[in-house]
């Protein structure tokens, strides 16, 4: 009997604040609205045959710019959130895993984080990928760091190793659909991913979308180079 590959679907949350302005709300009522979105999409993915792992985009490495007072209201909800979902992934069997930095967001959200990883370790049939304080060239860094022990790899000097380090960076990428982003791109984990781009605020994502999402990937043809 075939095995069936499960596959991961990876979502970007952008828009949180737009939604917010738009409804003359702060803006981080629009990360409270997303969060309920979220829960919805959450009790919706675990139940999916064909997904396996769901990777969320809770906050950049660059969100750190943002207001003292958006990213302090952004981390209570992640806490109180991972609070009122800890029982969830016991009854849905789901395992949390945490991709970014635990060492700028604050301790007791950090301790919460560890503790439900932790105790959801053993879970194989769904797994929800959790990226806080996560970066692609951040995580690249990381990884190189930890092969070479105590030498320290920046950015820069990681670049010289590229085909062309001479190049600059991308500045634009051509989409169709209006203002749209997929930040950190150009590396590594994403590379053959298809994209998809959904026109609304990310509060005002439906099942019905990603439903949607799903059927238009069954009839894509990934060659991966060939």
């Amino acid at each position: 009997m075939e095995e069936v590959i499960k596959l991961h679907l990876a979502i970007i949350p952008d828009g949180n604040r737009r939604w917010a302005k738009r409804a003359a709300l702060r803006p981080w009522e629009g990360h409270e609205a997303g969060m309920t979105s979220f829960k919805e999409i959450l009790l919706w993915a675990v139940k999916q045959p064909q997904l396996g792992v769901l990777t969320i985009w809770g906050f950049s490495t660059e969100n750190w710019n943002r207001s003292e007072a958006e990213v302090s209201h952004l981390m209570k909800y992640y806490e109180q959130w991972l609070v009122e979902q800890r029982q969830v992934f016991h009854e849905h069997k789901t395992r949390l895993i945490h991709s970014g930095r635990r060492d700028r967001i604050p301790a007791s959200l950090a301790k919460l984080l560890e503790d439900v990883v932790r105790e959801t370790k053993h879970y194989t049939d769904f797994t929800l990928n959790f990226a806080l304080d996560y970066g692609g060239k951040d995580e690249i860094v990381r990884a190189v760091n930890k092969l070479l022990g105590e030498t320290t790899i920046t950015e820069e000097s990681l670049r010289a190793g590229f085909d062309h380090p001479d190049m600059p960076d991308i500045d634009i990428i051509v989409r169709t659909s209006g203002e749209q982003r997929i930040s950190n791109f150009f590396m590594w984990q994403g590379a053959y991913a298809e994209l998809f781009f959904i026109n609304c605020f990310f509060p005002d994502l439906k099942v019905a979308d990603l439903e949607n999402v799903l059927a238009q990937y069954a009839t894509r043809q990934r060659r991966f180079g060939k």
